[in-house]
């Protein structure tokens, strides 16, 4: 069974574009930190020593603002790093054994797509929070299944967090506010943006709005 998440988190959880340059990298996401919540460390041009090195100084950069850190697809290198958590796709480990090896205080997500039994199977397998999505088209993934907002409110049943990702701008971003998501992740809105920590900033407005009207 998933950790207790002890805050239940609300806001932009970003995911990190893929870019070889260190320096370049930590430059783009540490400025857009003050308006996140969550951050998700994913570079798939990057080999395992850059993966290394650039999750660890992510990781410090982080802490600073008081942000979690989560790996995306790679169970072992959350651990080496002391990282926060992990977000696993489907076929990119077990969830079970990610839960044992960073222990129960770690996030561990999964990504459940259009699939609320996948959903269930997750978190009865040590998932603390579950992302759906695409719910626009996404130029990231553009093959990505599409989701429908619906998904959200039937996963309020399973009592863990939910992420919606895909195509998510601040302009799209309420009605899925509005059924139930607790993080919208981001990469192409804020990494693609001509000004990144404008977007990150409108995302953050977003929430504001949304928790106004509630």
């Amino acid at each position: 069974m998933p950790a207790s998440v002890p805050q239940r988190p609300c806001g932009l959880y970003l995911i990190t574009p893929d870019d070889i340059d260190t320096a370049r990298l930590l430059s783009r996401v540490e400025s857009a930190l003050p308006y996140a919540c969550w951050l998700q460390y994913r570079n798939k041009l990057a080999d395992a020593s850059l993966r290394h090195e650039q999750a660890a100084a992510l990781l410090v950069r982080a802490r600073g603002h008081g942000v979690r850190l989560l790996i995306n697809d790679d169970v072992a290198l959350a651990a080496r790093i002391g990282a926060d958590g992990v977000h696993l796709g489907e076929g990119d480990g077990d969830l079970a054994q990610a839960r044992a090896l960073l222990g129960p205080e770690a996030l561990v997500g999964a990504s459940c797509y259009d699939d609320i039994a996948r959903a269930r199977r997750a978190v009865e397998a040590g998932a603390d929070h579950v992302a759906f999505g695409a719910f626009h088209p996404s130029a990231t993934k553009p093959g990505a299944r599409r989701a429908h907002p619906d998904l959200l409110g039937q996963a309020a049943a399973l009592g863990v967090p939910r992420v919606a990702i895909g195509g998510i701008t601040p302009d799209n971003a309420g009605p899925l506010l509005d059924a139930g998501a607790d993080l919208i992740a981001v990469v192409g809105g804020v990494f693609d943006a001509p000004d990144p920590v404008a977007a990150a900033r409108a995302y953050r407005a977003a929430f504001d709005r949304a928790r106004a009207s509630s």
